[in-house]
């Protein structure tokens, strides 16, 4: 199954947040509420200076596409 590149989730428990889960490698759940982000994958200390470099424009992309998203929904 082909999944895209961002999800957005929702959950109840978490009335306020704003969840986008990226279903790439290195995936995350971020939240946009705080910019907290959950990596999903265990990472080397080689593979941690590596995500430092692509971690801000990952998230930035995440960020992108839930205006893109929300934009939709609103117009």
């Amino acid at each position: 199954m082909d999944f895209p590149k961002f999800l957005l989730g929702d959950n109840t428990d978490y009335p306020s947040a704003i969840f986008v889960i990226h279903t790439e490698y290195p995936r995350f759940i971020i939240n946009l509420e705080d910019d907290e982000v959950e990596w999903l994958e265990d990472f080397t200390k080689e593979d941690e200076q590596d995500l430092e470099a692509e971690a801000e424009t990952l998230i930035e992309q995440a960020t992108a596409f839930y205006d893109r998203e929300i934009s939709r929904y609103v117009d």
